[in-house]
């Protein structure tokens, strides 16, 4: 894999500055350097990239002078799209070399084709696009909603004016939005989910989600995936339906994976991890939630796989979190997780939290 990644960075080195201007389009060419906000692509000037070799380093190698962060073209090919997984950097990287080539001094922006509404390819722009939650509405948004400490391991990202339209027949407005990435199991991102909020302040009947219709959308290929907070190929998983439901989980149990499938549809359909030995299931106490215990539970334990039920004394375990408190909440959980469990997440997470 090293001598892999080694040949395709000096592959990609060679044609640094169309590297440059196909993923990192909201930049722009400043001398023997490439000049952007970030490696995710955000307008700006604090990232630089080296087009050509020179005493103080070779092309393709770059530097935030905003963060101290430094890497080469795999970097960008992979944070720019929101990739997690060599294997589909690799691909991606390759298939990049394999596009013809326009010359740069008559094509002042890279002719990447624009992705389809709704796509994965859209979703992914999306992702790679939205900026770091903290200091933002976002994470204001879920404080309020009793979420003290997000454990998001970076699955969430903040947009500050994300498109929305009503419908075909009326005008797209922006509003800022909680972007969560969905994930494969071999953590590519597959789609988002976008949550529209209020940049004036929380409201007791929407819960600081912004005054229209629909404030949650999801796009791109969902079935089977999940926005994940850890690892898909750990051998304990929590699953559940809703974003903050999960996040109010990891309040508690933040060293444990979890997964968020953004309906009971969806989760009964998630594709579990061939490495998985124990899969909790922490469904919302309505009729949705039993009926996807009951098939989640089955094909669990037909592939061998032990389905343990998370019970919330309310609705859903935010509900309770909010309701009753961290302590209580920890309480609960006590009850509910196998003793190996409790010692292993449980028990740690009061240090950790």
């Amino acid at each position: 894999m090293a001598r892999d990644a080694s040949e395709l960075a000096h592959r990609l080195a060679r044609e640094a500055e169309a590297v440059c201007r196909y993923y990192l389009s909201n930049g722009k060419r400043q001398g023997r350097y490439w000049l952007v906000g970030d490696v995710h692509n955000t307008p700006g000037r604090s990232m630089f990239v080296r087009l050509q070799d020179s005493p103080k380093g070779r092309a393709g190698k770059w530097t935030d002078a905003a963060t101290g962060e430094h890497g080469d073209l795999l970097d960008i090919v992979r944070d720019s799209l929101g990739l997690r997984d060599f294997h589909a950097v690799a691909e991606e990287a390759r298939r990049f070399l394999k596009l013809p080539r326009a010359d740069p001094e008559r094509v002042s922006k890279p002719a990447r084709p624009a992705a389809a509404a709704g796509s994965q390819e859209a979703a992914r722009r999306l992702f790679a696009i939205s900026g770091p939650i903290e200091g933002t509405v976002v994470e204001t948004y879920l404080q309020r909603r009793g979420i003290a400490h997000v454990h998001h391991g970076g699955s969430l990202r903040f947009h500050p004016r994300c498109y929305y339209r009503p419908d075909e027949h009326l005008p797209t407005e922006t509003w800022p939005a909680m972007i969560a990435g969905v994930t494969d199991l071999d953590g590519g991102i597959t789609g988002v989910h976008r949550t529209w909020l209020d940049p004036d302040g929380f409201d007791r009947v929407r819960l600081g989600k912004a005054p229209i219709d629909t404030p949650r959308r999801a796009m791109g290929d969902l079935l089977g995936n999940a926005v994940r907070f850890g690892g898909a190929d750990d051998d304990v998983l929590v699953a559940g339906e809703g974003i903050e439901t999960m996040l109010s989980l990891r309040c508690v149990l933040p060293t444990l994976p979890m997964a968020a499938a953004l309906s009971a549809n969806h989760l009964s359909a998630m594709l579990l991890s061939s490495s998985l030995r124990r899969l909790y299931i922490a469904c919302d106490a309505d009729a949705a939630g039993d009926a996807v215990r009951a098939i989640l539970t089955q094909r669990a334990e037909a592939a061998g796989i032990e389905a343990i039920t998370l019970s919330p004394r309310l609705g859903d375990f935010n509900e309770d979190l909010h309701i009753f408190g961290l302590d209580a909440l920890r309480a609960a959980l006590r009850m509910q997780l196998l003793p190996e469990d409790v010692a292993r997440f449980l028990l740690l997470s009061t240090v950790v939290a």
